[in-house]
């Protein structure tokens, strides 16, 4: 389908008119020589003087992004403009996906300038608190009205801290003596659960200087939970209700501590036998976590009634770590049957009994085998059959199906926005348009992005129902000859690297993380500088770290670094390029490796633990792609080389269940 769409992404695409969506529409064509030219007339709505604009715009009234233009010019201006000229705007562009933002931006410019009527002009109601109060101070009026005042109240009862513009809202309620002090103590319990102590502090000023110190000793204790600081109490809810979050907080960091003050604290303070359940659950759930040798007795001192989902899995993982299998099934038999019927217990649950002699372990994993997920992929490898994988191909007329969208404004849109690089643009167009396409158009709309050099589409779009059976779609191969060529000169597998920038950016060369780090492997400028230097290769800058080439030729070598310090075993470099390599040494002094997927199941961090098991699947689905079979997980998990007689083949089940990579 891929080469039929490429031609007719280059053919019918760009060189009919888009005569469908409405009369004077530039053919395809037009658009492509028109693309120059555009950016130039979008770069005067942005950053020339404005006087240039109509002469810049009035040359593409007639283009699929002209709006753009006008959003672009007019989001500079929000400042000093009209609201009605927003709302001309807004009006005229209504399917717009940066209407909204243009909204928001337009309604804070105008609460600066304390330009009521024109912010009721433009507001259709938020949940952004800013503009909640803004919207209740454009409202207010001598004498405010019951629906008003109860506003007012609801944005007032929250343990975070509101924005400055609402301090003169809750000025009001202030003056109607609204703010009584059993409010003020009510926010107060909520900005403790929020772990807010400067709120806490903030609040206590208005109270009695007997309230207030009390107030500031609470906020002391959840600071640093000790003994000491709860010392003299009073036995009431509120010094338990502290006394319980101090001890739940402390408990993530030393349960032992935590433990000890609950302890001391229970009797005094009489906490309830779910308030004990509570903190027991916490104690025991972090000792777990940290794989203390008190968690099995810890574990045994939660009733029943404060088990949860988290606190029997980690009862497993923690049993499993000390090798005690015989508690480690036990606690897969006592977890709820919705957690239970989860394919990652299913199959421990199967291995743990083929380690124990049990005959009924081979008939789970014969179950389990038939999904198409990390844990079906290892069931099947256990009783030697093949993966199973039931690839799906568009089977409707793609010709008929790609004339359809390009009748859809918004995918024209879409398209040409990625066209010309505006990438945040485009995604918004597609993300508002990809939920009312029918399936097989949705589909053929990934395929032509694909084609289009748009790789991130198939990952971010298919991805449920039977959406999932697309591999091809949304397992792309893009810079495969640079991704092979790499690997082969760091003697790596390309389909590991393959399923590793999958993970990491799903193929967005402009993905950046909340640690910056950037581009299709997620480098973070200070690892990507430290490579460049270690293997004498160039580095391209901060913002080189965007471009494709550049990244994969640093990722690549930095995986291979990851890989020569752990040993040559690709389970562990994929932690460390995780996790970074200092955990993983600690997780290995702890717990040296004896299977690789019970190891892998132990890994305290969450993120890291399904990280490796996603890489090692998704490698499997790109090892299919690549050559249509794979390396059993096993052995690529170990880094040990496999010869084509024990590749592993794919079958499709008569009956596969949904679950997929």
């Amino acid at each position: 389908m891929r080469n039929f769409l490429l031609l007719l992404f280059a053919s019918c695409a760009l060189a009919q008119p888009i005569a469908s969506i409405h009369a004077g529409v530039p053919t395809g064509a037009d658009l492509t020589a028109r693309r120059a030219a555009f950016r130039h007339a979008l770069e005067v709505a942005e950053r020339r003087p404005l006087a240039e604009f109509p002469a810049a715009a009035r040359v593409f009234a007639d283009h699929p992004l002209a709006p753009y233009l006008d959003y672009a010019a007019l989001r500079r201006q929000t400042d000093r403009i009209s609201a009605q000229t927003i709302k001309d705007f807004l009006d005229a562009h209504p399917d717009l996906p940066v209407a909204a933002a243009l909204r928001d931006q337009a309604l804070r410019a105008l609460a600066r300038r304390e330009d009521w009527s024109g912010f009721r002009t433009l507001y259709a109601g938020s949940a952004d608190p800013e503009l909640r109060c803004a919207d209740l101070l454009s409202r207010r009026t001598p004498a405010p009205d019951a629906a008003w005042l109860d506003a007012a109240l609801a944005l007032w009862q929250s343990g975070r801290s509101q924005p400055d513009r609402c301090n003169a809202v809750f000025d009001v309620l202030r003056q109607r003596a609204l703010l009584t002090p059993e409010r003020t103590r009510e926010r107060i319990a909520l900005a403790a659960q929020e772990h807010n102590l400067g709120l806490m502090r903030y609040l206590a000023r208005s109270l009695p200087a007997a309230q207030a110190k009390q107030v500031n000793g609470h906020a002391d204790f959840l600071a640093s939970p000790s003994i000491a600081r709860a010392a003299g109490w009073p036995n009431d809810a509120q010094s338990r209700q502290i006394a319980l979050l101090g001890v739940i907080r402390l408990a993530k960091s030393d349960p032992s501590a935590a433990e000890i003050l609950l302890e001391a604290l229970k009797k005094p303070l009489s906490f309830d036998a779910a308030q004990l359940g509570q903190a027991r659950n916490q104690i025991a759930l972090w000792s777990a976590a940290s794989y203390l040798p008190e968690s099995a007795r810890r574990f045994a001192a939660v009733p029943p009634g404060a088990w949860d989902e988290r606190l029997h899995e980690w009862h497993f993982r923690e049993a499993l770590a000390r090798g005690d299998e015989t508690t480690a099934l036990a606690a897969i038999a006592a977890m709820p049957e919705e957690q239970h019927s989860q394919s990652r217990w299913r199959y421990f649950e199967a291995r743990l009994r083929e380690r124990a002699g049990d005959a009924a372990g081979r008939d789970l994993f014969g179950e389990l085998s038939a999904e198409p997920s990390y844990y079906g992929f290892l069931a099947a490898e256990r009783i030697g059959t093949p993966n199973a994988l039931c690839p799906r191909d568009a089977t409707g007329d793609e010709a008929t199906l790609a004339r359809a969208l390009q009748a859809r404004p918004g995918f024209v849109r879409a398209m040409e926005l990625y066209a010309i690089g505006r990438v945040g643009w485009a995604r918004r167009e597609w993300d508002a348009l990809k939920g009312s396409l029918p399936p097989e158009e949705r589909r053929v709309a990934v395929a032509l992005a694909e084609a289009a050099g748009w790789h991130d589409r198939g990952p971010f779009t298919l991805n449920a129902g039977e959406d999932l059976g697309y591999y091809r779609l949304r397992f792309p191969l893009p810079h495969k000859r640079q991704i092979r060529r790499e690997a082969r000169k760091y003697g790596l597998d390309p389909a590991w690297v393959l399923a590793l920038i999958r993970a990491e950016s799903a193929w967005a060369p402009d993905a950046r993380s909340h640690a910056d780090a950037r581009g299709l492997m997620q480098l973070l400028p200070s690892t990507a500088q430290q490579e460049a230097r270690r293997r004498g290769l160039p580095y391209p800058g901060d913002s080189g770290l965007f471009d494709a080439k550049a990244n994969l030729r640093l990722g690549i070598a930095h995986l291979a670094t990851m890989l020569e310090q752990h040993g040559g075993q690709p389970f562990l470099a994929t932690a460390a390029y995780n996790a970074g390599p200092a955990p993983v040494a600690r997780w290995l002094t702890q717990r040296p490796v004896s299977d690789v997927d019970l190891w892998i199941e132990t890994i305290p961090y969450r993120e890291t633990r399904e990280y490796v098991a996603r890489i090692l699947a998704f490698a499997t689905i790109y090892d299919w792609r690549l050559r249509e079979d794979s390396a059993p997980i096993a052995l690529r998990a170990l880094g040990k080389a496999v010869p084509d007689s024990g590749r592993r083949g794919f079958a499709c089940p008569v009956h596969l269940p949904a679950e997929a990579p």
